[in-house]
This record gives C-alpha cells, structure tokens and sequence, in this order.
C-alpha cells in the first residue's frame, strides 16, 4: 500500500506528464493487488468471505484471456459467466469449511 501511495503522490505532483498518467496507472493497479491480497487472506483464514471479489478476479482474468485469443463475444462472456458460478460456488464451500475449523478451533 505504501507504495501505491508514494506512486499516486508522484503522478499527483507530475500531472498532465506521460510520467504521471502512469504513475497514476500504476498506483491504482498496486492499490488493487494490496486489496485483493487482503481479501484473500481474510478468505482463507475463515475471517471474511469475499467469495464475490475473488470469484470476480477469476472471471475478468478468464474473460480478458479468451477475449485475447479471439473468441466470439457471446461465448466468451458465457465462459466468464461460468468461471464466475464455479469459482464462487467453490469460493464460498471453502469459506464454510475454514469458518467452522476457525470456530471450532481445530
């Protein structure tokens, strides 16, 4: 986080540059990696569910790949779709299942 605080200050302070736009660009992505980390600790630790963010990410990495190769758009967003509902559905079970040995303390 840190760093996409200093990165954001930087492309605040350089604004209207190429440098700064990136910087920008590249604080907003490490921003989002920092988040994602922490859903996904808090996920797996049976803390938090953030089934839909992490079910999410699944998806629009599936979904960008296929678009990348050219797949037509209505199959790929029924792809995407579908990693979306099987990533949540597993997404979630391992949710319960770290949530009960959290509560049980095993």
């Amino acid at each position: 986080m840190l760093l996409a605080v200093i990165l954001a200050a930087y492309g605040v302070v350089s604004w209207g540059s190429l440098r700064g736009t990136w910087a920008i660009a590249a604080a907003m992505t490490v921003g989002c990696l920092a988040g994602l980390e922490v859903s996904i600790r808090e996920h797996f630790a049976g803390y938090r569910s953030h089934a839909a963010v992490l079910a999410g990410t699944a998806a629009l990495l599936g979904g960008t790949g296929t678009f990348l190769l050219g797949v037509p758009a209505v199959i790929d967003l029924g792809l995407t779709l579908i990693v979306f509902l099987g990533a949540s559905l597993g997404l979630i079970r391992t949710f319960q299942r770290r949530r009960r040995r959290r509560s049980t303390g095993s």
